[in-house]
């Protein structure tokens, strides 16, 4: 069995090891990267890429459904879904060698395409051959967690890794689970001719501003999608229309395809990390705020791993907080929030505190700001008028952004900005933005914190008319 000795190995090539590993080695490390599935991990493969090019497949459909308002005949679109399915793999082709193992090693990183697992404290094996890093990172992702419904493991089910696989279009997609991931392929599904049905045991969407999921679930409802909230699933059943699924409240629902869409659990099942002495929940690697392990020093976990936000743009972020400590020697500890999008159509964003954790933490300090994408030119030349910008605001500072409406994930940017750097609400009040923009909304939103300050003001009144008599 041969030795490897590297300085850095990554166990996983997803969004948080790749990102690890291209920047680790062009910085002078020595790095084994580890996959034992596909490069590119989830995102690329069955997460974030085929769904967003599904959900822009569903997009066009639907734009050639409500052309009228403009003056254009709307028509009824045909949709080949096995040609959907190749504009899919498209889109992930081109991307794929962006990921390749091919070019990461050519960038003179190690690349092992097998599973791994911890024999000891300091020594992984994979595929017969021994790995002693100085340090190791954990960087495997997460899968589909799968609820305890009676009757589950008896039918057969979709999740992630699976139903973009498909080539003949559902026609009654059941989905269990309201989150963001649900709701994007719930919608997605609908205008690509599918019936849908989502089924979720709390409110859908519910890690989100209570206000601004309702935008997006009475859009999606616009569009037929039935959203059943509240129930729980008490059993279901292969019929031979495909599934059948009781609710709670006796309702029976007959799907041709059921998906599991009921939120995700970190990938750490092959590393037997009792062997490596690393600590670790069913929520992940137990790390502290620099993402080291509480119980082995030589091991990091970052992405989904860490038991953290699962999203990519956290998993890079992370390779980022690795970096600066394990190949420079800084200090750098994680973000404690990060925004996050659900891509429906109106969009859904969120950075910060909720309105709800706002007002739990800051009580009667919290100005809550809001505006309407009714009140923006632009979203009203495009018919997209629905939604809104709610701002959190404490002591002039924004600590928290909701938005609702069209392009809320590009638009949710600003305000992580002036989150993360403690902008005051003033500054953003007074930038200068083209006109006609849907970013006039953070302007807008802004202005009103100092609107009641200024407009129903009585002293503001008086000096306003003392200096309209006494200056020249």
């Amino acid at each position: 069995m041969s030795l490897l000795k590297p300085d850095l190995c990554i166990i996983g090539a997803g969004a948080a090891g790749l990102s690890l590993a291209a920047g680790a080695v062009q910085m002078g490390a020595s790095v084994v990267l580890v996959e034992g599935a596909e490069m590119g991990g989830d995102c690329l493969n069955t997460g974030c890429v085929p769904s967003k090019a599904l959900l822009a497949a569903g997009k066009a459909a639907e734009a050639m459904r409500q052309a009228g308002p403009f003056g254009i005949t709307p028509v009824q679109p045909e949709i080949d879904f096995a040609a959907v399915k190749d504009h899919l793999g498209r889109v992930i082709s081109g991307i794929a060698p962006h990921d390749s193992q091919g070019r990461f090693e050519a960038l003179g990183v190690t690349v092992l395409r097998d599973w791994a697992r911890f024999i000891s404290p300091r020594e992984l094996e994979v595929g017969g051959q021994t790995i002693r890093a100085r340090r190791f990172v954990i960087a495997t992702g997460s899968h589909a967690a799968l609820p305890p419904v009676p009757g589950l493991a008896a039918v057969p089910y979709l999740t992630n890794e699976t139903i973009f696989g498909l080539r003949d279009r559902p026609v009654h997609l059941l989905i269990l689970g309201g989150g963001p991931a649900g709701m994007e392929l719930a919608q997605a599904y609908r205008r690509l001719g599918s019936r849908v049905t989502v089924i979720e045991a709390a409110r859908a969407l519910g890690r989100d501003d209570p206000d601004c999921a309702a935008v997006v679930l009475e859009a999606l409802r616009g569009e037929g999608v039935d959203i059943r909230e509240g129930q729980d699933v008490v059993r279901l059943r292969v019929i031979p229309e495909g599934v059948e699924a009781v609710l709670a409240d006796g309702a029976v629902l007959t799907g041709s395809h059921l998906l599991v869409a009921a939120g995700r659990i970190p990938a750490l099942e092959r590393l037997d990390l009792a062997a490596g002495g690393v600590a670790c929940t069913d929520k992940g690697v137990t790390v502290g705020a620099t993402l080291r392990s509480v119980s082995n020093r030589r091991v990091y976990a970052i992405g989904d791993a860490a038991g953290g936000p699962q999203f990519t743009h956290a998993a890079a972020a992370h390779a980022g907080v690795v970096i600066r400590q394990v190949l420079l020697g800084l200090p750098a500890k994680s973000a404690p929030r990060v925004p996050w999008v659900t891509y429906t159509e109106p969009e859904l964003a969120q950075v910060g505190l909720t309105e709800t954790e706002a007002r739990a933490a800051f009580g009667d300090r919290l100005h809550v700001l809001r505006t309407g994408f009714a009140g923006n030119d632009r979203a009203r030349a495009e018919l997209k008028a629905e939604g809104l910008v709610k701002v959190m605001v404490v002591r002039g500072r924004p600590v928290g952004a909701s938005i609702a409406g069209p392009q809320a994930g590009e638009l949710i940017g600003l305000w992580a900005l002036a989150i993360a750097a403690r902008i005051r609400i003033g500054t953003v009040a007074g930038l200068i933005l083209p006109y006609p923009t849907l970013g006039e909304t953070a302007k807008r939103a802004a202005g009103a914190y100092f609107s009641a300050k200024l407009f129903d003001n009585p002293a503001v009144k008086r000096v306003v008319r003392l200096v309209q008599r006494l200056v020249p």
